[in-house]
């Protein structure tokens, strides 16, 4: 009677016969994977997150629902027919305007940021005057790889939140791969201009002027060359506020000669810092963040 041999017994025995041949395929199969192991790109958190562009849109002082009716609706409504877009997503907050552009899987990103911003010119003239809208960084849902924390006990948040902003942010945006720098937490320092409505309206000075004088007066003023001795000088003024007083003595109106300054209207004071998101660490509060 012939018993036939498992198929693992004969393949057994076929590499006992050919031991050779199976050295070298053994060997073969481990350089393959040691070369795809050193070659092969590797993500520990892989991107799967959908392609999108967001737009981004200001609109100080406004409700939800105006933003929704003015700046969200029209440009979702706008951004429906651009190529390859799979959903239109628009959320409105108090003052700003959030519309993500979701597109099909395979899209490259950089397409289609460029076609978000070619449909975006033409909705932006939809737009009510003095709203203009942006796009968000070119960074994905998971694009979040570091957090680091600015903490110094003998800095106030402001001292903090402005060394973030304008030294640190800078330096890491240098960084290969960052595509931004989000800061939050800490404090903003702004002047305040505390307006007496009573001594506005006997002055006749509209908040409209008093803003304007105030924007006007903080400029770099354009000058020209003075020749001295065979060399020339430029010069300019520097129109930059550096203090309360600054701001209290720009003038608003002449009459009869007597100028009538912001102090004679207003008060001038640094403002309540401003918060920038909420954040700690280990429950310290007293940190900026990026």
């Amino acid at each position: 009677v012939y018993k036939r041999q498992p198929v693992i017994a004969r393949i057994i025995a076929w590499s006992a016969r050919n031991l050779l041949l199976v050295c070298m395929v053994t060997a073969f199969a481990v350089g393959a994977g040691i070369h795809g192991l050193r070659t092969i790109p590797l993500d520990a958190i892989p991107d799967l997150s959908d392609v999108q562009v967001i737009v981004y849109t200001e609109y100080s002082g406004q409700a939800p629902q105006v933003v929704e009716d003015q700046v969200t609706y029209p440009l979702t409504t706008a951004m429906l027919t651009v190529p390859k877009s799979r959903a239109v997503r628009g959320f409105s907050f108090f003052g700003v305007s959030f519309v993500y552009v979701i597109f099909e899987d395979g899209t490259d990103p950089y397409w289609a940021r460029s076609r978000v911003l070619e449909y975006l010119n033409t909705a932006a003239r939809r737009l009510p005057a003095g709203v203009t809208p942006g796009l968000g960084p070119d960074a994905t849902g998971v694009g979040w790889v570091y957090q680091y924390a600015v903490v110094a006990k003998d800095q106030t948040l402001a001292e903090l939140r402005s060394l973030q902003d304008w030294t640190i942010r800078f330096a890491a945006s240098k960084a290969e791969g960052v595509a931004e720098i989000a800061s939050l937490g800490g404090f903003v320092k702004r002047y305040t201009i505390v307006v007496d409505p009573n001594l506005l309206k006997a002055q006749g000075i509209s908040l409209a002027r008093l803003r304007e004088a105030v924007r006007a007066s903080n400029m770099d003023v354009g000058g020209r060359t003075v020749e001295l001795s065979e060399f020339e000088f430029m010069v300019r003024g520097r129109g930059y506020l550096k203090s309360i007083h600054d701001i209290e003595s720009i003038v608003l109106k002449i009459e009869q000669g007597v100028p009538l300054r912001v102090k004679d209207v207003a008060r001038v004071e640094i403002g309540a810092d401003e918060r920038r998101g909420i954040t700690d660490l280990d429950g310290d509060g007293e940190v900026a963040s990026g």
